[in-house]
């Protein structure tokens, strides 16, 4: 279910350039789930991780998220 909620957020900070801005500027995971939750998604931090399939892309997070969500 959690997945379905990222890629909801995903897709929502996509079309929302104020709400993308907010995305790229969180370096934290707790950061982002905050900024999910004030926006009205509920995610669960252990669906971000791999081997869950990505539901970002690189350049809508920081480098330090990329780094975290992003890795092979």
């Amino acid at each position: 279910m959690s997945t379905k909620e990222i890629k909801a957020f995903s897709d929502q900070a996509k079309s929302d350039p104020a709400l993308g801005e907010k995305l790229k500027a969180c370096e934290k995971v707790r950061e982002m789930i905050g900024l999910a939750k004030e926006s009205g998604f509920v995610i669960i931090e252990d669906a971000l991780y791999p081997p869950n399939e990505p539901q970002f892309t690189e350049d809508q997070l920081s480098a330090k998220l990329v780094k975290a969500l992003l890795r092979a």
